[in-house]
């Protein structure tokens, strides 16, 4: 059955990439009744009964329209089920899915904490020559360096140069003087 229902699955998934955003109707009749047909189809070949997704024309005008709004929500509400009960171990269809979106967020913060980090350790390598060996701020840079590995997040740097700079002996002042 499965397989029956993949041909129909990605057709409804190119229906939805060519709907209309823009406008409020759409007034060709012949797009609502191919897309109520195919969920006719998915019924015949699921056995289930999927017409709460069918989309009813509504009076406008001298003629029928579908509210675009309710079409594409129908429609990408369906697709996502489809993906759920049959499709569950292939990528979403589209990037609208929350997995989609927690994995490109999570792509995101790890590629701005890499590039914060990497700032860091540049300005500190930058720094650390102005400063004598065996200094406060030559032993403060040094050790922030060594412990940048252990950083997840920006509450993590922040409170690892607090405590860093208390340990060594500096005063918030001197640890804003040596980042200039």
């Amino acid at each position: 059955m499965k397989e029956k229902i993949r041909p129909i699955y990605y057709e409804l998934q190119g229906y939805l990439s060519q709907a209309p955003k823009e406008k409020n109707v759409i007034f060709e009749n012949s797009v609502w009744e191919h897309y109520n047909t195919k969920i006719d189809e998915l019924s015949s070949i699921s056995g289930e009964d999927y017409s709460s997704y069918k989309v009813n024309p509504i009076k406008w005008g001298d003629g029928l329209a579908v509210e675009i709004l309710n079409y594409r929500t129908k429609l990408g509400g369906l697709i996502a089920r489809l993906h759920g009960k049959f499709f569950p171990d292939e990528s979403p269809p589209f990037s609208g899915m929350p997995s989609t979106i927690i994995t490109q967020t999570q792509q995101q913060t790890q590629s701005f904490q890499i590039q914060m980090l990497l700032e860091i350790q540049s300005k500190i390598d930058e720094k650390t020559s102005q400063f004598n060996e065996g200094s406060k701020e030559r032993r403060f840079l040094d050790k922030i360096k060594n412990s940048l590995s252990s950083v997840k997040d920006t509450s993590q740097l922040i409170t690892l140069i607090l405590k860093v700079g208390k340990e060594i002996g500096l005063t918030l002042g001197q640890i804003l003087d040596i980042f200039k």
